[in-house]
């Protein structure tokens, strides 16, 4: 876990309701995050500190917290997420905190959409996102995986 100084909490988001995330599943820090990725976004666009988030999902979703402690060696970070993902290495106990309609965090326009796949054509053909302008991550990053329950 190097370069990992978040105490947590550790979230997670999807479609479906869980009670356990099964190993190689992805947790992150931010709660916004988790939010968006609960709708099964192809398209992401995140501020520096990840507290603005809006995406193309469209499916209901469900935001869980981790229920236990996560340790060093519960996590590893995700190549190419700048940071914001984490891929888990044992199963562990989620608690529901929400159930959120696909517009919750907000959704990205359809000129939005248009401008971002303007600028990265492959932008859609792969789970990942894309920054906002003049924020200081990278134009995409691939994010390889499910991100599964």
């Amino acid at each position: 876990m190097t370069g990992l100084n978040l105490p947590g909490p550790w979230y997670h988001g999807s479609p479906q309701r869980l009670c356990i995330l099964r190993k190689g599943s992805w947790v992150t820090p931010f709660k916004e995050v988790a939010k968006a990725f609960s709708h099964k976004p192809s398209l992401m666009s995140l501020s520096d500190d990840c507290g603005a988030v809006s995406h193309d999902g469209s499916l209901p979703g469900f935001l869980y917290v981790i229920g236990e402690t996560v340790g060093a060696g519960d996590v590893s970070e995700l190549p190419g997420t700048a940071h914001t993902h984490w891929k888990t290495q044992r199963d562990l106990r989620v608690d529901l905190v929400a159930e959120l309609p696909a517009s919750d965090p907000p959704l990205l326009t359809p000129e939005e959409i248009a401008d971002m796949k303007k600028r990265d054509p492959e932008a859609g053909k792969r789970i990942g996102f894309i920054s906002r302008p003049g924020s200081g991550r990278p134009d995409s990053a691939n994010q390889e995986g499910s991100g599964r329950a």
